[in-house]
């Protein structure tokens, strides 16, 4: 009797271990883009090719669409409002050498993202990893024989997580670092300060921004941070909520940081550097790094589990 129970529990076992392996997160890697899915549903792609609204605000480096766990697309890309607005983005307004004004990534003036590598980083976890390596380039800034010049070498890694109950996570790091001396990098040069990682998403009429303080109201300027912001409206025809959080960790430059944001026909900015019009120093050998989290859910995500998720946010 004990050997058929022992022989039953060991069944039971691996038909539940491979029902869970099953689920696991794939990563499809093109010349134009990574693809992350969780068997059929898609989960978010990266662009890397260049692409354009007929040969106008050239982008690459960015994600979109971002879907919800239902499949509702959350992203935006060259909305009729702020075309140069795109996904899931880190831009900055100001990019300067010395005195030297070169180009403005917010705006996708004079500024472009030349993605030289994708690759996929192998781990014994659940996740599925994506380390790009990116050249900032200029027509601004030229070598002897006129070719554009590397300004800044970025690398973003993007981290997949299965999902688990009703949310699923994604980790993005970014780091950059200088390829010419006497660089420094800013937001727009206003009382607002904008620049840094950013969504642009669904803003529902009944589009709700929180902290763990509670309900958080938009203002002109930047709203003071405490930590993690989220998301929660009706992006769907179904009638369902989503809810997006964005964490920015703790050991970010800056933090808490304060936030951009908007209820309508715009985006939502983690500013970084505060005060954005500042511009900051870029070493060209310890690189400047920050670290996102972002949580997708149904909206059943209380602020108690979004705190233990902040606090589960490790970095290397």
């Amino acid at each position: 009797m004990k050997y058929i129970i022992l022989k039953l529990m060991i069944f039971y076992w691996i038909m539940t271990t491979n029902t869970i392996s099953a689920q696991e997160i794939k990563l499809k890697i093109t010349d134009d883009s990574a693809y992350f899915l969780e068997e059929a549903d898609s989960i978010l792609v990266y662009r890397a090719a260049e692409t354009s609204l007929n040969g106008l605000f050239k982008r690459a480096n960015y994600i979109h669409p971002l879907y919800g766990l239902d499949g509702t697309v959350i992203t935006e890309d060259f909305p009729e409002d702020h075309k140069h607005h795109r996904g899931v983005f880190w831009a900055w307004h100001q990019l300067y050498i010395g005195e030297t004004r070169i180009g403005d990534g917010w705006e996708l003036k004079d500024l472009r993202w030349e993605v030289v590598s994708l690759e996929e980083i192998h781990s014994l976890r659940a996740q599925k990893t994506l380390k790009t390596e990116v050249f900032w380039k200029s027509p601004l800034w030229r070598d002897h024989l006129g070719n554009e010049k590397p300004l800044v070498k970025e690398t973003t890694s993007i981290a997949v997580y299965p999902k688990k109950g009703t949310y699923r996570a994604v980790d993005i790091q970014i780091e950059l670092v200088a390829m010419e001396p006497d660089m420094r990098l800013g937001g727009s040069e206003d009382v607002k300060g904008y620049g840094g990682f950013s969504v642009r998403m669904q803003l529902p009429e009944d589009i709700q921004f929180l902290d763990a303080n509670g309900k958080v109201m938009p203002q002109n300027l930047p709203v003071d941070g405490n930590g993690w912001l989220a998301f929660k409206g009706t992006m769907d025809v179904s009638g369902n909520a989503t809810q997006l959080v964005i964490i920015p960790h703790k050991d970010n430059p800056g933090y808490p940081n304060p936030w951009i944001l908007r209820s309508k026909a715009s985006m939502q900015n983690a500013v970084y550097p505060d005060p954005g019009a500042v511009a900051v120093p870029l070493s060209m050998v310890k690189p400047t790094r920050m670290n996102y989290r972002l949580l997708i859910s149904d909206g059943s995500l209380t602020t108690d589990s979004i705190i233990e998720l902040q606090n589960s946010f490790f970095i290397k």
